[in-house]
């Protein structure tokens, strides 16, 4: 249940733990642990997973007879455990209390999104009616990115004596977090050393595998009982092999409660300025203040953090999307800025996707290039730094330029596993996903954006440049003359669709002429010959000669975006050349038999038959382009096509598509939303609520618990931002062309454009307001619907919306 800026659990339910643990994970950009009861080891119930950004190992698997590679976002010693068990005078030890224990009588968790903590109140009673509540917060310190803290209060009602707490690190630890991985390797650490260091502090050690991260955690664990809070109480630790715990007895009695403080340092080897992972974290579990202090300076971070990310929506909708908010901030915080790191598909909520980055940014950066500009630029260096693998990769496949991997880690090479599990037949497949190049479109796009949003002509000029020519001509050496369509071609790949991977009965692989890859791939060449001759001269030379491209090249990019084949079928575009051709599915007749076909790809493939042979998409792929680009800016994409992309024909387009999309991605029904809003306002809202509730509810059947879906939050946040508004950033100035719902016509939010900061825009259905705080810098440049406004520094200014733009009251 959400309320306000909190989000509540009331009660145990073993078949939703997973769940709610990804739901209440809590991080800082930098690490990130999931949710799980401290006293609740990993098993079917509970998977208690703490993840740092960009740690990741490679193992080798052995299935059907092949030797296959993998490489993993590591799951890490576990830094929760702590467990109790009371000792009432006279009687022996009880037994170990956890939630889903027979005395337990009454359970609530609640996340606390506008601090950053998560509080669960638990209470115990035995058969003679001896009761103990527990309640416990915890944070993961959005200021200082290292630092972790358990902050736990237990009270005795009707008896007195000792009670018995087991603090813990635990090294012992798998990637087991996704079934359907489970017969794959999953040992990814190596080399535990334990120790203990005054002051109640202990510190365990150990390094991944292949990739030879060194980790390190240290933990201060102290005890303070009674009126006096008499904090000397010291935690008697044991060293194990895997493992290193503290134990402390602690007198209870109904007048007085037990605290344990337990504070955690955590540091790996990637990580700079440090000459050791073990001694950074002594050193900062031993200088962490109480946790007082701790939890203080951590709301302060945060309470920063919600101004400068402010978007406010009224109702149920903004509670949502408030929680969205606070997964991605988690995730690419500021401190994201500084690491090198990309956009984890799934957060650092869980092991869904092995932790891998694949074209998820381009749902996430247009958010942040108005509120955190700094952290969007780090994630483009991700790339820019990946760029060599990339244009290794493509000289690989015979080809120019750079070709990105659909799924990347560490390294920059191609991470998509070359078989997958369908989890309904039990049967191992080939996968062919590699072949979906438009992630390099997708690079490009959000360069572009980027710079465009931030007004960052020196990266544009410089590492931006470089990797959009680059993808240009890898697209430009990609293409095929085909004189009997008197059109260039782009053959063997997959488009964002995923369910077709080839033709029916086809021996190879991919499809020809995707329509999304070849309008991408066109915009792609059109802005990289723009950006060659914005250049100045020095650098304009500095790239010819670096990247060795010939002027020769340009003519050719020239050429290849304006005749690239856009397949139509039936008055509608195609979503990649013979289409139309396929096969009807009976629709109707699939629900009836399974309900839920969302994953249609593997039901068919359990009856042995293939979705290749229907017209049925899994997500959005034409219609991605209505994502991209604004009506005009896609009206104009098609005129260089030498389309006429009509109302008319994007409509029923739109029609098309949307009848034969099972949504089988948290992404899909965001971009229908998005879509729909300029063509079909009742049903955008449809298509909105389920991109709401994708999560929280978990509408993808079991898939929240193994991590959240970032692209589909972060998307959600920007379909208010720029989807509601027709925020557009081009030209120096804040496009705008409002096609609002009734259910989200009112709201407010706070953005940076350029080198204003905290500028402040108001919907209320007819009008818009946007104020510009005081300052030395020209004014803010607004168009609405034809015409041009300046807002000066200081001022504040209502527009009012034309009749054909409300969105209802």
């Amino acid at each position: 249940m959400a309320r306000g800026w909190i989000w509540e659990y009331e009660g145990y339910d073993p078949e939703k733990e997973r769940l709610r643990e990804a739901l209440c994970t809590l991080g800082n950009g930098y690490f990130a642990t999931r949710g799980a009861a401290p006293e609740t080891p990993a098993a079917r119930t509970h998977y208690p997973g703490t993840y740092v950004a960009g740690c990741y190992n490679r193992l080798t698997s052995s299935v059907q007879g092949r030797q296959v590679e993998n490489e993993d976002m590591v799951n890490l010693p576990n830094w929760l455990p702590l467990r109790y068990r009371i000792r009432p005078e006279g009687s022996r030890p009880g037994p170990w209390l956890t939630p889903d224990h027979a005395y337990l009588v009454e359970h609530r968790q609640a996340l606390d999104l506008r601090g950053g903590t998560l509080t669960r109140r638990s209470v115990y009673e035995d058969t003679r009616g001896r009761r103990l509540t527990v309640v416990q917060e915890r944070l993961v310190h959005m200021g200082d990115p290292h630092l972790a803290a358990l902050h736990t209060v237990f009270g005795a009602e009707g008896w007195t004596g000792e009670l018995e707490v087991e603090a813990a690190i635990d090294g012992d630890i798998r990637n087991s977090g996704v079934a359907r991985y489970r017969e794959l390797a999953d040992r990814h650490l190596t080399g535990w050393e334990t120790g203990t260091e005054p002051d109640s502090a202990v510190w365990l050690r150990c390094r991944t595998v292949e990739s030879d991260i060194g980790i390190a955690l240290a933990a201060r664990t102290v005890a303070s009982c009674g009126p006096e809070r008499n904090g000397d109480h010291r935690a008697e630790p044991l060293q194990q092999p895997r493992a290193v715990q503290q134990t402390l007895l602690l007198p209870l009695d109904p007048e007085s409660d037990a605290v344990v403080d337990k504070t955690v340092a955590l540091y790996t080897s990637r990580d700079p300025a440090i000459g050791s992972p073990l001694r950074a974290a002594v050193a900062a579990v031993g200088d962490a203040p109480a946790y007082e202090g701790l939890v203080a300076s951590h709301r302060r971070a945060w309470a920063d953090l919600w101004q400068q990310a402010k978007l406010e929506v009224r109702g149920e909708p903004g509670r949502i999307l408030r929680l969205h908010l606070f997964h991605v901030l988690q995730t690419l915080s500021p401190h994201t800025a500084e690491l090198d790191v990309g956009v984890p598909a799934r957060g650092l909520h869980g092991e869904a996707y092995r932790g891998h980055v694949f074209w998820d940014e381009l749902f996430v950066l247009p958010f942040l290039n108005l509120h955190l500009p700094e952290v969007s630029r780090g994630l483009l260096d991700y790339r820019h730094r990946r760029l060599p693998a990339a244009c290794a990769a493509a000289e690989a496949a015979g080809r120019r330029g750079a070709m990105f991997p659909w799924q990347s880690a560490d390294e920059g090479r191609e991470e998509t596993q070359e078989l997958h599990l369908n989890p309904r037949s039990g049967r191992w497949l080939e996968d062919r996903s590699r072949l979906q190049h438009h992630v390099g479109s997708a690079v490009a796009y959000n360069v572009w954006q980027y710079c465009q949003a931030t007004g960052d002509t020196e990266y544009l000029y410089s590492k931006g440049a470089e990797m959009m020519l680059q993808i240009a001509r890898f697209w430009a050496d990609s293409a095929e003359w085909d004189g009997s369509l008197g059109r260039y071609r782009i053959r063997g790949v997959v488009g964002p669709d995923e369910y077709h991977d080839a033709y029916p009965d086809a021996v190879t692989a991919g499809l020809d002429d995707n329509t999304y890859t070849n309008v991408t791939a066109s915009w792609v060449l059109a802005r990289a010959g723009e950006i060659f001759h914005e250049l100045p001269a020095t650098r304009r030379g500095q790239l010819l000669d670096t990247i060795r491209l010939e002027p020769d090249e340009l003519e050719r990019w020239e050429d290849v975006s304006r005749k690239l084949h856009v397949p139509h079928h039936d008055g509608v575009i195609s979503q990649f050349a013979g289409y139309g051709d396929l096969a009807e599915l009976d629709w109707e007749g699939y629900r009836q038999r399974y309900g839920d076909i969302r994953r249609l790809d593997r039901i068919l493939e359990a009856e042995d038959d293939t979705v290749n042979r229907y017209q049925a998409s899994k997500q959005a792929d034409v219609l991605m382009l209505g994502y991209l680009f604004s009506p005009r800016e896609l009206a104009a994409l098609f005129r260089r096509l030498g389309h006429d992309l009509d109302d008319g024909t994007w409509l029923k387009t739109v029609d098309y598509y949307a009848g034969r999309t099972s949504h089988g991605s948290t992404l899909s029904s965001l971009v229908h939303a998005w879509v729909m809003a300029r063509v079909n306002r009742d049903e955008a809202w449809r298509y909105c609520e389920e991109a709401l509730i994708g999560d929280v509810a978990d509408i993808q059947g079991g898939t929240t618990e193994e991590g959240i879906h970032l692209g589909a939050m972060a998307g959600t946040l920007d379909f208010v931002q720029r989807g509601m508004t027709g925020l557009e950033t081009r030209d120096d100035a804040l496009w705008l062309a409002p096609a609002t719902l009734p259910q989200l016509s009112k709201f407010r939010m706070r953005l940076r454009f350029r080198r204003h900061w905290d500028v402040d825009l108001r919907l209320r259905a007819e009008r818009l307001r946007i104020a510009v705080p005081d300052s030395e810098r020209p004014g803010v440049r607004v168009r609405l619907d034809g015409s041009a406004h300046v807002i000066d520094p200081g001022t504040s200014r209502w527009l009012e919306l034309p009749a054909d733009l409300r969105g209802g009251s």
